[in-house]
Protein backbone atom coordinates (compact mmCIF):
# COMPACT_ATOMS: atom_id res chain seq x y z
CA UNK A 1 0.00 0.00 0.00
CA UNK A 2 1.56 3.26 -0.88
CA UNK A 3 1.69 5.80 1.71
CA UNK A 4 -1.13 8.36 2.26
CA UNK A 5 0.75 10.49 3.32
CA UNK A 6 3.98 12.77 1.28
CA UNK A 7 7.05 10.68 1.53
CA UNK A 8 9.20 13.52 3.77
CA UNK A 9 6.40 12.91 6.41
CA UNK A 10 8.39 9.62 7.15
CA UNK A 11 11.58 10.65 6.97
CA UNK A 12 13.52 11.45 10.84
CA UNK A 13 12.49 14.42 11.98
CA UNK A 14 15.33 16.96 12.50
CA UNK A 15 15.51 20.53 13.87
CA UNK A 16 17.23 21.38 10.46
CA UNK A 17 14.40 20.13 8.48
CA UNK A 18 11.69 21.77 10.62
CA UNK A 19 13.62 24.85 10.93
CA UNK A 20 13.96 24.76 6.84
CA UNK A 21 9.69 23.96 6.84
CA UNK A 22 8.95 26.62 8.91
CA UNK A 23 11.52 29.28 6.79
CA UNK A 24 9.23 27.83 3.37
CA UNK A 25 6.02 29.18 5.64
CA UNK A 26 6.66 31.80 7.01
CA UNK A 27 4.18 34.05 5.28
CA UNK A 28 1.30 32.01 6.50
CA UNK A 29 2.91 31.42 9.94
CA UNK A 30 3.17 35.66 9.95
CA UNK A 31 -0.53 35.26 8.78
CA UNK A 32 -1.33 33.54 11.89
CA UNK A 33 0.59 34.65 14.83
CA UNK A 34 -1.03 38.88 13.51
CA UNK A 35 -4.74 37.41 13.41
CA UNK A 36 -4.91 35.16 16.23
CA UNK A 37 -3.08 38.66 18.33
CA UNK A 38 -5.03 41.28 16.68
CA UNK A 39 -8.08 39.36 17.65
CA UNK A 40 -7.16 39.00 21.30
CA UNK A 41 -6.35 42.36 21.64
CA UNK A 42 -9.61 43.63 19.89
CA UNK A 43 -11.16 41.26 22.54
CA UNK A 44 -9.29 42.69 25.44
CA UNK A 45 -9.74 46.30 24.08
CA UNK A 46 -13.60 45.88 23.84
CA UNK A 47 -13.84 43.89 27.47
CA UNK A 48 -11.73 46.55 29.24
CA UNK A 49 -13.63 49.33 27.61
CA UNK A 50 -16.75 48.25 28.91
CA UNK A 51 -15.87 46.79 32.51
CA UNK A 52 -14.08 50.63 32.21
CA UNK A 53 -17.78 51.81 31.57
CA UNK A 54 -19.06 49.95 34.58
CA UNK A 55 -16.62 51.66 36.81
CA UNK A 56 -17.46 55.40 35.31
CA UNK A 57 -21.37 54.68 36.16
CA UNK A 58 -20.49 52.87 39.33
CA UNK A 59 -18.44 56.78 40.01
CA UNK A 60 -21.13 58.51 38.72
CA UNK A 61 -23.62 56.97 40.76
CA UNK A 62 -25.86 56.35 37.29
CA UNK A 63 -27.09 52.79 38.06
CA UNK A 64 -24.27 51.76 41.14
CA UNK A 65 -23.22 48.22 41.87
CA UNK A 66 -25.73 46.90 39.33
CA UNK A 67 -24.59 49.01 36.44
CA UNK A 68 -20.77 47.83 37.35
CA UNK A 69 -21.30 44.02 37.40
CA UNK A 70 -23.83 44.18 34.01
CA UNK A 71 -20.51 45.91 32.18
CA UNK A 72 -18.54 43.34 33.71
CA UNK A 73 -20.74 40.78 32.40
CA UNK A 74 -21.11 42.17 28.93
CA UNK A 75 -17.29 42.62 29.06
CA UNK A 76 -16.61 39.06 29.40
CA UNK A 77 -19.97 38.37 26.74
CA UNK A 78 -17.99 40.04 24.20
CA UNK A 79 -14.37 38.84 24.68
CA UNK A 80 -15.70 35.63 24.47
CA UNK A 81 -16.34 35.05 20.35
CA UNK A 82 -12.71 36.84 19.63
CA UNK A 83 -11.25 34.29 22.12
CA UNK A 84 -12.98 31.64 20.22
CA UNK A 85 -11.67 32.91 16.81
CA UNK A 86 -8.38 33.49 17.93
CA UNK A 87 -7.44 29.74 19.37
CA UNK A 88 -9.43 28.51 15.92
CA UNK A 89 -7.20 29.91 13.94
CA UNK A 90 -4.37 29.04 16.15
CA UNK A 91 -4.83 25.82 15.89
CA UNK A 92 -3.39 26.50 12.22
CA UNK A 93 -0.21 26.30 13.87
CA UNK A 94 -0.90 22.52 14.32
CA UNK A 95 -2.99 21.89 11.24
CA UNK A 96 -0.44 23.27 8.59
CA UNK A 97 2.23 20.88 9.57
CA UNK A 98 -0.50 18.74 9.30
CA UNK A 99 -1.42 19.55 5.75
CA UNK A 100 2.26 20.13 4.97
CA UNK A 101 3.47 16.95 5.26
CA UNK A 102 0.10 15.07 4.15
CA UNK A 103 0.73 16.35 0.83
CA UNK A 104 4.53 17.81 0.19
CA UNK A 105 3.67 21.21 -0.72
CA UNK A 106 3.91 24.56 0.89
CA UNK A 107 0.95 25.80 2.39
CA UNK A 108 0.40 29.31 1.75
CA UNK A 109 -1.76 31.90 3.04
CA UNK A 110 -5.47 31.41 0.77
CA UNK A 111 -5.01 27.63 0.96
CA UNK A 112 -4.32 27.52 5.08
CA UNK A 113 -7.51 30.25 5.32
CA UNK A 114 -9.59 28.46 2.97
CA UNK A 115 -9.01 25.13 4.77
CA UNK A 116 -10.01 26.81 7.85
CA UNK A 117 -13.20 28.57 6.82
CA UNK A 118 -14.39 25.52 4.88
CA UNK A 119 -15.75 23.55 8.14
CA UNK A 120 -15.14 25.70 10.65
CA UNK A 121 -18.26 24.42 12.95
CA UNK A 122 -16.52 21.07 12.72
CA UNK A 123 -12.69 22.94 13.86
CA UNK A 124 -15.36 24.44 16.89
CA UNK A 125 -17.15 21.33 18.07
CA UNK A 126 -13.29 19.69 17.82
CA UNK A 127 -11.67 22.44 19.77
CA UNK A 128 -14.96 22.23 22.44
CA UNK A 129 -14.02 18.82 22.27
CA UNK A 130 -11.02 18.76 23.48
CA UNK A 131 -10.62 21.72 25.91
CA UNK A 132 -13.18 20.04 27.91
CA UNK A 133 -11.87 17.09 27.91
CA UNK A 134 -8.34 18.53 28.94
CA UNK A 135 -10.56 20.66 31.62
CA UNK A 136 -11.31 18.09 33.31
CA UNK A 137 -7.79 15.82 32.67
CA UNK A 138 -6.26 19.07 34.79
CA UNK A 139 -9.10 19.57 37.40
CA UNK A 140 -8.99 15.75 38.52
CA UNK A 141 -4.57 15.84 38.28
CA UNK A 142 -2.21 17.39 36.21
CA UNK A 143 -0.94 14.40 34.47
CA UNK A 144 -4.24 13.38 32.68
CA UNK A 145 -4.63 16.89 31.53
CA UNK A 146 -0.78 16.99 29.94
CA UNK A 147 -1.59 13.03 28.62
CA UNK A 148 -4.79 14.66 26.91
CA UNK A 149 -2.57 17.80 25.38
CA UNK A 150 0.10 15.23 23.88
CA UNK A 151 -2.60 13.63 21.58
CA UNK A 152 -3.35 17.12 19.73
CA UNK A 153 -1.17 17.09 17.05
CA UNK A 154 -2.48 13.87 15.99
CA UNK A 155 -6.30 14.89 16.96
CA UNK A 156 -5.71 18.42 14.71
CA UNK A 157 -4.27 16.16 11.76
CA UNK A 158 -7.49 13.58 11.61
CA UNK A 159 -9.79 16.12 12.20
CA UNK A 160 -8.43 18.48 9.18
CA UNK A 161 -7.29 16.07 7.21
CA UNK A 162 -10.16 13.30 7.18
CA UNK A 163 -14.20 13.38 7.18
CA UNK A 164 -14.81 10.70 10.09
CA UNK A 165 -16.93 11.69 13.39
CA UNK A 166 -14.91 13.79 16.04
CA UNK A 167 -15.55 11.40 18.54
CA UNK A 168 -13.84 8.65 16.65
CA UNK A 169 -11.00 11.31 15.82
CA UNK A 170 -10.27 11.48 19.38
CA UNK A 171 -10.74 8.33 20.71
CA UNK A 172 -8.19 6.86 17.49
CA UNK A 173 -6.33 9.30 18.22
CA UNK A 174 -5.69 8.46 21.83
CA UNK A 175 -5.51 5.33 21.06
CA UNK A 176 -3.07 5.94 18.39
CA UNK A 177 -0.69 8.04 20.97
CA UNK A 178 -0.94 5.75 23.86
CA UNK A 179 -1.81 2.13 22.50
CA UNK A 180 1.45 1.18 21.66
CA UNK A 181 5.20 1.65 22.37
CA UNK A 182 5.80 3.96 19.24
CA UNK A 183 3.18 5.86 20.21
CA UNK A 184 4.53 6.55 23.65
CA UNK A 185 8.15 6.96 22.13
CA UNK A 186 6.21 9.75 20.61
CA UNK A 187 4.64 11.06 23.14
CA UNK A 188 7.63 11.22 25.15
CA UNK A 189 9.64 13.35 21.81
CA UNK A 190 6.65 16.47 22.04
CA UNK A 191 7.50 16.14 25.93
CA UNK A 192 11.13 17.21 25.04
CA UNK A 193 10.50 19.56 22.42
CA UNK A 194 7.84 21.50 24.05
CA UNK A 195 10.24 21.46 27.54
CA UNK A 196 13.05 23.26 24.90
CA UNK A 197 10.09 26.03 23.45
CA UNK A 198 9.96 26.38 27.47
CA UNK A 199 13.51 27.10 27.83
CA UNK A 200 13.53 29.16 24.65
CA UNK A 201 10.41 31.31 25.53
CA UNK A 202 11.98 31.93 28.69
CA UNK A 203 15.54 33.03 27.79
CA UNK A 204 14.24 35.44 24.91
CA UNK A 205 11.25 36.63 27.22
CA UNK A 206 8.67 35.59 25.19
CA UNK A 207 9.88 36.28 21.66
CA UNK A 208 11.54 33.01 20.85
CA UNK A 209 8.36 31.51 21.04
CA UNK A 210 7.28 33.61 17.46
CA UNK A 211 9.59 30.68 16.13
CA UNK A 212 10.24 28.12 18.13
CA UNK A 213 6.47 27.32 18.62
CA UNK A 214 6.18 26.64 14.75
CA UNK A 215 9.56 24.82 14.41
CA UNK A 216 8.29 22.46 17.20
CA UNK A 217 4.78 21.88 15.60
CA UNK A 218 6.49 20.76 12.17
CA UNK A 219 9.18 18.67 14.41
CA UNK A 220 6.48 16.78 16.35
CA UNK A 221 4.08 16.50 13.40
CA UNK A 222 7.11 14.66 11.29
CA UNK A 223 7.83 12.93 14.20
CA UNK A 224 4.30 11.10 14.75
CA UNK A 225 4.67 10.12 10.71
CA UNK A 226 8.14 8.85 11.24
CA UNK A 227 6.98 6.72 14.36
CA UNK A 228 4.20 5.37 12.94
CA UNK A 229 1.27 7.37 14.88
CA UNK A 230 -0.12 8.65 11.37
CA UNK A 231 0.43 7.07 8.33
Amino acid sequence: MSPLAAAIAYEPPTISKAWAAFLAHIPTILLIWVATIVLSVIGFVASLALTALGVGLTSSGAGGEAASSVAAVLGNLVQLPFTILSNLVGVLFVAVPAMYYASGEIIGTEPALRVLLHRPVRYLLAGVLFTVVAAIGFVFCILPGIAVTLVMPVYVNKVFLTDGPILDAFSSSFQAVYGSAKGRTFAGIQLIAWLLVLVVTIFTCGLGSLVAVPVATFYIQNAAYHQGVLS
